[in-house]
């Protein structure tokens, strides 16, 4: 809607104040870069980002296409053809070749889709910079959430065409408003309960015969149903003979580890609680070897100012991919199989 390609069934599109919403594509001040990046493969680079100053019959572009090759670092590589680069060289040629025209919005529809994850974070950091020089506002769709959180300034989070919630990544991140957002944006572990009172600033609510406290300012239910959240590297992980370390005022519980997962800069475990559910945790390598087993009693701790809680309304499952539903499914299925054969 924004570059132009679908009408909006209500509202109008503003860009800078001025309406725009029956405007069309060629006429608006957008340019998009698309995640294929569209390079025509007979052109050189030179020629690539000079298309669209060709077009509107400016015939001296030299000054301004060079400028802009030397903005993403391709300099020398002018007289090169689009096949002669590599996949981030090619993504950074589609951005001059937008920026060029001088849009006031640049639409990137997934323009990292198709790199590898070594090559797409340095072009996370390549792309925040050219954006920082040129001052254009970029609308970034993509769907992977730590891409977003790194890139942007404003992140909305959407349901179904709806925006569910907008904001500075961080405050995203650290107290999302809805389960899909808390789910969507990140990890989280969500424990269904009930408001049973306050104390203080802090809403109480009791979960599974547990009683956590949440901030009165981070909790977000309409209603006496509340979902606790609480992310998995905010979670500190004990032996269960360690239980009397827990700082006094932290929500805690206890459980047993059922999983170990070692990635390098953080250990995963996964904790089975009382009343069954596994919950995530995220610990950092700071002492090498010393981790929990599979198997070993533990006791989770954290402090309610790292709390959210959450309307249920939508189920606890919101925002999770389908996918990973049906897997979780399936392993709690053959668990009980397990247990019963």
């Amino acid at each position: 809607m924004v570059a132009g390609l679908e009408d909006p069934t209500d509202g109008s599109i503003l860009i800078g104040g001025k309406d725009i919403t029956r405007l069309r594509a060629f006429e608006r001040p957008v340019n998009t870069v698309f995640q294929s990046y569209a390079l025509f493969p007979h052109l050189d680079i030179f020629e690539n980002v000079a298309f669209g100053m060709r077009r509107r019959g400016i015939k001296d572009v030299r000054k301004q296409v060079e400028a802009m090759l030397e903005l993403v670092e391709l300099g020398p590589m002018a007289r090169r053809k689009p096949a002669q680069l590599s996949g981030g060289q090619q993504q950074r040629v589609a951005v001059a070749r937008a920026l060029i025209n001088q849009p006031d919005v640049l639409l990137l529809d997934e323009p990292l889709g198709a790199l590898d994850l070594k090559l797409r974070r340095q072009m996370q950091i390549e792309l925040k910079r050219i954006q920082v020089d040129v001052g254009t506002t970029f609308v970034h769709v993509t769907h992977d959430q730590e891409e977003a959180m790194t890139m942007a300034d404003t992140v909305a989070v959407m349901n179904a065409g709806r925006i569910e919630q907008l904001g500075h990544p961080a405050d995203i991140y650290e107290t999302p408003r809805t389960v899909f957002v808390a789910n969507f944006l990140g990890q989280s572990n969500l424990i269904k309960g009930r408001r049973s009172g306050t104390a203080g600033e802090q809403a109480l609510v009791e979960c599974f015969g547990l009683t956590f406290a949440v901030p009165s300012d981070r909790c977000f239910a309409s209603g006496t149903d509340t979902i606790v959240g609480v992310r998995p590297e905010k979670i500190t992980i004990l032996d269960a003979v360690d239980r009397d370390r827990v700082p006094e005022g932290n929500n805690r519980l206890e459980g047993r580890v059922t999983d170990v997962s070692y990635t390098g800069v953080s250990t995963q475990y996964l904790v089975e609680t009382a009343w069954g559910q596994e919950l995530i945790v995220f610990e950092q390598n700071v002492v090498v070897g010393d981790r929990c087993d599979v198997g070993d009693p533990v006791v989770l701790h954290w402090s309610p100012s790292h709390t959210f809680g959450l309307d249920p309304a939508t189920g606890p499952t919101a925002g999770l991919d389908p996918e990973v539903i049906e897997a979780e499914r399936v392993n709690a299925r053959l668990l009980t199989d397990a247990a019963e054969g």
